[in-house]
């Protein structure tokens, strides 16, 4: 029988295993996510006719489950054990991922969007208490010195297989639907059934990966819970992480409901722009971590969030392209530079967190930061699935007309209906949110305006020596160089 004792004292080695086992954890999971979620599951919901509130409520069932990350408190308040708790949590949040994919063979009726809404939830749920234990364990196993770079890398190592897998599947389901519709249903049983499978084999190995000791307050969970309200700093960290996440989760989750039904793009172009997103981020993402690790979270956030504020609003200009050709190339802009700034936002605003967090209440501060993110972020699709009739049916026009010559001509700059209204109300409540991040201290800080110049320098710094150390930029050492560099993106986390 596997022993999950927590160990008092890790050495060196020990905690190398246990990062390069979360590494591979890290795939496994994202596996899952490739075959169970995201793009693939709006598809899946589209074909089985879903509403508009219902794919609200597909969206927000991910972060409202993390309410009951409560429930994880409390676990590891009385058994001391995160590594038990997350692996015996997350195995039984897999099953629901298997069932959906066997009822279309076990039943001729199939799967009904009912049922596997309420599968999902008892997906979501038990990962959630699983999440909670995971982020108090990783904090106390991953060097706060290398905590950027190491989840850099991983974020790197999992989106290149997202875009692997993605592709792959998007291509198969694209074919077959042109070949074979009658089919669709049971392709998309067989991703939950593979999806399951990754995920099981996610529990096995971070049943493997060693837990170093907890030292966790036995306070009732009420006077636990009032600590991260009361401390100022973490306070305004959660009103900043509430208000990001309902800006996001209002027209984010409808990205893809927008490019299927009102652009008629196809699946596979649609997985094609988000693996244009993904190439991005995985490119700069490294960046971002080491610079994170040198100026500090808030400092990135403070780069990046207003520049993924603009992708934001972009969308809403998307719809009065003239041409698909025009619409396409504002789409493939937007997700290269929302990869690149979501990069940098993403991994902050997580690290930022756990920064922050004292080391004996790191669960308690991190599970009240992902319960306010859960409810707001609940709240925000959910909204958006309901007034998505009244804006559909509703239209905002602003231009100007030029007469003479017996000729007018009308040159329009805005014109906003359907979805677009999402989109431009999410970024006006993101860009709220950064006026909230300006209270939120954090050590080592720097200046946004300095950090800018600083890193500017330091990416001319690294291109010259580059072009110096190759020769001419043409020359065959040169690309041998950018090759080089390209391959080193991937190398293994030491």
């Amino acid at each position: 029988m596997m022993n999950f004792r927590p160990s008092e004292d890790l050495s060196e080695k020990d905690v190398s295993r246990g990062l390069k086992l979360v590494i591979a954890e890290g795939m496994a999971t994202e596996s899952m996510v490739v075959f169970t979620g995201g793009a693939f599951l709006v598809a899946m919901a589209v074909h089985m006719g879903a509403s508009n509130f219902q794919l609200g409520v597909l969206a927000a069932l991910p972060t409202f489950s993390s309410i009951f990350q409560l429930v994880s408190i409390w676990l590891v308040q009385r058994f001391k054990n995160r590594r038990a708790i997350a692996v015996l949590s997350n195995f039984f949040a897999r099953f629901p991922l298997i069932v959906i994919g066997l009822l279309p063979i076990l039943f001729t009726a199939g799967t009904s969007i009912k049922v596997l809404i309420f599968l999902l939830f008892f997906h979501y749920y038990p990962g959630s208490i699983a999440g909670a234990s995971w982020n108090s364990w990783m904090k106390d196993m991953v060097p706060a010195k290398q905590l950027g770079a190491y989840f850099s890398h991983r974020s790197r190592l999992t989106q290149s297989l997202n875009v692997i897998l993605s592709l792959f599947v998007a291509l198969s389901l694209d074919y077959l639907k042109a070949r074979h519709p009658e089919y669709m249903m049971s392709a998309y049983s067989g991703m939950f059934l593979i999806g399951g499978g990754f995920g099981l084999l996610s529990v096995f190995l971070l049943s493997r990966t060693p837990e170093p000791a907890t030292a966790m307050v036995n306070d009732s969970i009420f006077k636990l819970l009032k600590k991260p309200l009361k401390d100022k700093n973490f306070r305004s960290l959660l009103t900043f992480n509430s208000l990001w996440a309902f800006s996001l989760n209002l027209a984010t989750p409808f990205f893809s409901v927008y490019m299927m039904k009102t652009i008629g793009l196809p699946l596979s172009y649609i997985i094609a722009l988000g693996i244009v997103c993904q190439i991005s981020s995985i490119l700069s993402i490294k960046m971002w971590g080491r610079y994170s690790d040198r100026y500090s979270n808030k400092t990135i956030i403070n780069i990046c969030a207003p520049v993924y504020v603009i992708c934001i609003l972009s969308w809403a200009f998307v719809g009065m392209a003239s041409s698909m050709v025009t619409t396409l190339v504002m789409l493939g802009l937007i997700n290269i530079v929302t990869g690149f700034s979501t990069a940098g936002a993403n991994l902050a605003i997580s690290n930022i967190s756990i920064k922050l967090a004292p080391k004996e209440e790191a669960i308690v501060y991190l599970t009240v930061k992902n319960i306010s993110i859960a409810v707001f972020s609940t709240i925000a699709p959910m909204t958006g699935g309901l007034l998505a009739d009244f804006f559909a049916s509703h239209q905002l026009t602003g231009g100007f007309s030029w007469s003479g010559g017996g000729h007018t001509s009308i040159l329009n700059f805005m014109d906003l209906q359907g979805w677009n209204f999402f989109f431009i109300i999410g970024g006006l409540f993101a860009m709220l949110s950064l006026r909230v991040l300006g209270r939120v201290k954090e050590f080592g800080e720097v200046d946004k305006d300095k950090a800018v110049v600083y890193i500017r320098k330091d990416i001319k710094r690294t291109f010259s020596r580059e072009v110096k150390r190759a020769g001419l930029i043409g020359s065959p050492a040169f690309s041998s160089g950018l090759v080089r560099k390209m391959r080193q993106l991937f190398h293994t986390y030491p």
